[in-house]
């Protein structure tokens, strides 16, 4: 691989990572940028989520239950200076669950039974402490999955939005069709679930038809016969 021009990158704020899922995996080819290499790592962190080489989200469940298991010592102290409850609601929504939904779409389906149990105790403490029911992290994934479903159908330019396509009855959306569990627990196969559950109208996504290239994308992920390289900077 070549480095990129012009200098851009700077090789000691630079790292690789390297997913691949194929059976017989050969070691990748040393990157150099100016002449330095570039650290591979198994994990980054990136826009506040940590991903893994092999796509699985414990550490950035762990990252996101100490956060929030923090925030709710905060909490505790609002039900001590007998704060009424609708503020301490407004301030579990604002500060306790944008963490616990920070890129929910993108890992809560694809979490272990045994990580949401670990997400739903903090709810849950946050629940005793303010006194009501607050909304399930169930709830709020398929709430935030379907909204940004409706976004990409509504945006002609996103690159994933023929993969919603309609069948002819027009009630439902065509399943995205998967072989692993990686890719069956993805966002666009998820969605495409919600969707069909919920049962919407579904003018809005009249969508035309899998161009060739998309068709190729899904294929390689269904199979994942791939390797992806990723250049990270710090």
């Amino acid at each position: 691989m070549s480095p990129p021009t012009g200098g851009s990158l700077n090789a000691l704020k630079t790292v690789e990572m390297v997913v691949d899922f194929r059976r017989n995996r050969a070691p990748p080819s040393p990157i150099t940028l100016c002449d330095s290499p570039v650290t591979i790592v198994d994990s980054f962190r990136f826009l506040g989520s940590i991903i893994t080489q092999d796509l699985k989200w414990e550490l950035n469940i762990s990252s996101i239950t100490k956060k929030a298991q923090q925030r709710l010592f905060f909490l505790r102290q609002l039900k001590k200076f007998n704060l009424p409850k609708t503020m301490m609601i407004h301030f579990y929504t604002a500060i306790i669950e944008s963490i616990l939904c920070s890129y929910i779409t993108v890992w809560y389906a694809a979490a272990t039974a045994k990580d949401k149990g670990r997400l739903q105790r903090v709810l849950r403490s946050a629940e005793r402490v303010i006194g009501c029911n607050l909304p399930s992290l169930q709830d709020l994934f398929a709430s935030r999955s379907l909204k940004r479903a409706k976004k990409m159908v509504a945006d002609p330019s996103h690159p994933g939005q023929n993969l919603f396509v309609p069948l002819p009855s027009g009630r439902r959306l065509t399943s995205i069709r998967t072989k692993t569990s990686h890719h069956t627990n993805s966002f666009f196969p998820s969605a495409v679930g919600l969707i069909n559950r919920a049962g919407p109208p579904l003018t809005d996504y009249n969508t035309p038809p899998v161009t060739p290239l998309h068709t190729a994308h899904v294929t390689l992920t269904v199979n994942y016969h791939f390797v992806v390289t990723l250049l990270l900077v710090r």
